[in-house]
């Protein structure tokens, strides 16, 4: 049963980028760029806390 709720929402998920991308491109490189600077964020913060770590907590 799980299973199949995933496949329904990935499917959504799908249609739905798909909707945006052919009804509103320029939004949808905008969402994308959002997304893109979201993983950019994540990364530096999680090499800041390494260097951290690193460094003795110091």
């Amino acid at each position: 049963m799980a299973v199949n709720a995933k496949k329904v929402a990935v499917y959504v998920l799908v249609v739905f980028a798909l909707y945006v991308i052919v009804t509103d491109p320029a939004k949808a490189a905008d969402y994308v760029q959002i997304g893109f600077q979201g993983v950019s964020d994540a990364a530096q913060a999680l090499g800041d806390f390494a260097t951290w770590v690193a460094n003795g907590g110091k």
